[in-house]
């Protein structure tokens, strides 16, 4: 315990609720939890819990406290008087999250990452879906500076945000260029390993002959991913990359994959799909011109969304952390709003093998088995 903290008063206990669980004659529902209760709760002093939920705590309340302290706002269910906390710190304690498209429960997953960090701070998020996807994004409201704290920005350029730029705000983007200085932090996945994962389970399999369906989207994240498997399959024996474009959606997906499998020249034996989406409109591709996945073609997918497991076989695919990615990027946001130094963050990712690939068929020696297995 550092010298700031203090334990619960003599003959309180810990575990109690205080006012939170108190029942009043005539009330139909139990008083809301104070920062005493939380207190009593977790142990420690009002002075603690008012440091840990505004996010003053390092270096005067241990981690365990300040995680006890949490913890305790959380089945409590307190929320912080936002109001006057606002006008005492100058703050609305509103942050923005702003995101290409709902098209898929990524960008759910990454906001129920973000918003339950933001909570633990006494933030609420604002969920913004750009209307033009990647494109400029713009002020969602008369002054974002008058009504915002910060920004968020998901699989975006920075470029796009200008008029939200123009607000001074402390800007995190997420899945962008770590070089780019216009951004206060960035966090990333790290997406190229993901690619070098999924070309070199193909590439141990014996696949040569590769077709890339790329996103055709102008994106620092897809642009990662075409430097991505070329690099991996530079110098491999006997190697073939084609790339196709993609738009982002399973009937594009499975015109691509037609045309990449119906092209001139050899066939080739994997699809190296993009995202999920597109992956499934190439496996419906392959049933339609009387193939099998992944018999005779393997498809390959990156996100590992819940389509990964709707489609038949499942796919081999790329599982990116959503929650953990929208937690980082908030983090990243209450520490500049801190002003603590902005550090550039890369989040691992995993490859996840299933039955859309296999050995290639034409390979001597190889009989096509689900996954490699």
């Amino acid at each position: 315990m550092t010298h700031n903290e203090a334990t619960t008063p003599p003959g309180a206990s810990a575990g109690s609720t205080g006012a939170a669980g108190a029942a009043h004659p005539g009330r139909p529902t139990a008083a809301r939890a104070t920062s005493r209760d939380v207190a009593r709760a977790a142990g420690v002093s009002q002075a603690a819990v008012s440091l840990v939920l505004g996010d003053k705590w390092r270096g005067r309340v241990s981690p365990a406290k300040a995680e006890a302290v949490r913890a305790a706002a959380r089945e409590l269910g307190y929320r912080p008087n936002l109001a006057a906390r606002s006008l005492r710190m100058g703050r609305t304690r509103t942050a923005l999250l702003v995101v290409p498209a709902l098209t898929t429960e990524f960008f759910a997953r990454v906001y129920t990452g973000a918003a339950r960090i933001a909570a633990d701070h006494g933030f609420g998020v604002v969920l913004y879906p750009s209307p033009e996807g990647i494109g400029p994004a713009r002020d969602p409201f008369d002054s974002a500076a008058a009504t915002l704290d910060g920004v968020i920005a998901s699989s975006m350029a920075a470029e796009a945000l200008t008029a939200l730029r123009a607000a001074g705000l402390p800007l995190v983007m997420l899945d962008s260029d770590p070089d780019d200085d216009r951004a206060t932090a960035t966090v990333n996945l790290d997406i190229a390993d993901g690619v070098r994962q999924l070309t070199g389970h193909l590439i141990a399999l014996g696949h040569r002959r590769i077709t890339h369906l790329a996103a055709d989207v102008h994106s620092w994240t897809f642009d990662v991913r075409a430097h991505a498997v070329t690099a991996a399959l530079d110098g491999v024996p006997g190697a073939l990359l084609r790339r196709q474009p993609a738009a982002l959606g399973v009937d594009a997906g499975l015109r691509a994959a037609h045309t990449a499998l119906t092209g001139p020249g050899p066939r080739p034996t994997a699809l190296l799909c993009d995202d999920d989406i597109i992956a499934a409109g190439a496996c419906k591709a392959v049933r339609r011109l009387g193939l099998r996945v992944p018999e005779d073609i393997s498809v390959t997918g990156f996100d590992d969304l819940a389509l990964a497991v709707a489609v038949e076989p499942e796919l081999t695919t790329v599982r990116l952390p959503a929650e953990e990615f929208g937690e980082a990027g908030m983090r990243a946001l209450m520490a500049a709003l801190d002003g603590r130094p902005a550090q550039a963050t890369t989040l691992p990712v995993e490859l996840v093998t299933r039955g859309s690939t296999a050995p290639p068929a034409d390979v001597p020696g190889n009989a096509a088995r689900p996954g490699g297995q």
